[in-house]
Formats: structure tokens, C-alpha cells, sequence
């Protein structure tokens, strides 16, 4: 038995890295799985459907069942057509896991605009594309009577949680995305929707790009290993997570954290309006 019998998920970017080894993990603990993935280079061009098409493979050679998608999370229609493969094909969705993406990396005084567009189209646009036309789904199945819990985990990350040099795009998408979760969870609380994100830092072509190659040590735990990220990640798919929403998660190796929103633990007051000497006088307080 596994967390996943009888579920049907979709994972976005599901054909390499961080998504592939969610989607082999939902389809070992029982899911039938819809593998989305563009296929396309880490700027978003190109597009070539082998690496979904081998993840379903693989996925079938172990006994499960999977479907490879190619459409373009960055589209509106697409992202509906995404949903109602996974409904034609399986009968269902319970599980929507966000995590296609890519990266453009530029200094602020020399990003384009394309730069900048393409990042968050498929981040952060990406996830309300899909996360749009899920919830349009499971609000109408809520309304037949199916009201079992239904799950959308997020991906965001570090850099849009702390930040991180020269990601001005990809920084912005993602904390896009951390807030997204906190809302949406309001907004489907109701539909018994648990929306909740991961902040993953694992080797993928994105942070190699970044950060350069990650190696792992000989014989030892491999820490940056993406399969280290599935298993928080079908947590949150499963009805095991099922007292949770609206939260943020970071994860890297053997380490699981939560993050907290935005707060202001410290202030400072007076009897009337500020003035600007008055404020350059006691900022300090609140450092």
C-alpha cells in the first residue's frame, strides 16, 4: 500500500531533475501519473518530448501506470488541456505538483525584457495556469458531491525567499509563488484544497547553471541529490498532509525546514505624523 493508491497526479516539468524523481515517487506510492514537460532548454526554447516520454517508461517497466504531456504551462489553454488529459486519461486529478521552470539569469542593469517575461511566464504564470484550471475542477466535483481533499504542492525557492544575486526574474517569480500559496489555500479552504509549496535545493540544471557543479561525496549520503526533494513533495500530494495548507517548506538532503511569512516583530511609534529627520533619528530601533 502506498500513500498514493488510487490517487491520479500531474507534475509539471516532470521529465528531468527535481520533477522526474516526483513523479517516479508518486508512481511508486501508488499514483497514476500525468508527466508534463515542455521539453524545452533551460532559456525556454526548443521543446523536445523524450525526457517525459522516458519517465513514463520507466514508470510502466515498474508496473505503473503514467502519461506523457507536452503542452506549454505558459499557455492558458494549454494548462486547461494539461487538467483535462489527466481527466480523460485517468478518470480524475487529486494531485497537482507546480514545478516546471526555467532560469535567465541577468544583473538588473542588463536583463531584456524578454529576459525577465519568459522567467515569470513560466513560473509564476505557469502555476496560476494550471492551479487555475485545478481548482476550476475540483470546485465543480466538490459541488457532485466529491469531497475528498484534493492537493497542489508549489515549487518555489531560496532565492525568492531570501534572495539571491543577479536572479531578478527568477527571484521575483518565486516569491510570486510563496504568496500565491498562502492565498490560494484561502481561497480553497472551502473545497478542501490544501495548497502548500517547497523551496528544494537539490542538483538540477538550474542550479548548476547557477551555482556551478554540485558533486557528490564518495560513498556518502548524496545531499544534493533531487531525490531527496520527492518525498516532501508526495507528502504534501497525499491525504497524509492532509491537516496542512498554506505553508512553505525548504528541504535539501536530510534537512526539512519551514519557512514563516513576512512579519514585523519590531516597531517603533510616536503621537502623530513622522517626519523624515524624525524617522533617520530612530530607524535604528528596528534593526
Amino acid at each position: 500500500m502506498g500513500c498514493m493508491d488510487g490517487k491520479v497526479a500531474i507534475v509539471t516539468g516532470g521529465g528531468r531533475g527535481i520533477g522526474r524523481e516526483e513523479s517516479l515517487l508518486l508512481a511508486a506510492e501508488g499514483a497514476k501519473v500525468v508527466v508534463n514537460d515542455f521539453g524545452g532548454g533551460m532559456d525556454g526554447s526548443g521543446g523536445d518530448t523524450t525526457p517525459a516520454e522516458e519517465v513514463v517508461e520507466l514508470i510502466r517497466s515498474r508496473g505503473g501506470q503514467a502519461v506523457a504531456n507536452a503542452e506549454n504551462v505558459t499557455s492558458f489553454d494549454g494548462a486547461k488541456r494539461i487538467i483535462d488529459a489527466a481527466v480523460s486519461e485517468f478518470g480524475r486529478v487529486d494531485a497537482l505538483v507546480n514545478n516546471a521552470g526555467i532560469v535567465r539569469d541577468r544583473m538588473i542593469y542588463n536583463m531584456t525584457e524578454d529576459e525577465f517575461d519568459s522567467v515569470v511566464a513560466v513560473h509564476l504564470k505557469g502555476h496560476f495556469n494550471c492551479a487555475r484550471w485545478a481548482s476550476n475542477y475540483w470546485r465543480d466535483e466538490f459541488k457532485k458531491g466529491h469531497t475528498e481533499a484534493r492537493h497542489i504542492v508549489n515549487t518555489t525557492s531560496g532565492a525568492g525567499l531570501i534572495g539571491n544575486r543577479g536572479q531578478t526574474s527568477y527571484a521575483a517569480a518565486k516569491a510570486g509563488i510563496a504568496m500565491i500559496t498562502r492565498v490560494w489555500a484561502m481561497d480553497l479552504e472551502s473545497y478542501n484544497v490544501k495548497v502548500n509549496a517547497i523551496a528544494p535545493l537539490a542538483r538540477t540544471r538550474i542550479t548548476e547553471a547557477t551555482f556551478g557543479n554540485f558533486e557528490s561525496d564518495d560513498g556518502g549520503f548524496d545531499i544534493m541529490a533531487p531525490a531527496n526533494v520527492a518525498p516532501l513533495a508526495v507528502y504534501l500530494a497525499s491525504d497524509l498532509s492532509n491537516e496542512i495548507s498554506g505553508e512553505v517548506f525548504g528541504i535539501r538532503g536530510g534537512d526539512l525546514d519551514r519557512y514563516l511569512t513576512w512579519s514585523n516583530p519590531r516597531a517603533i511609534n510616536k503621537d502623530g505624523r513622522w517626519s523624515p529627520a524624525e524617522i533617520a533619528g530612530r530607524i535604528g530601533e528596528l534593526f
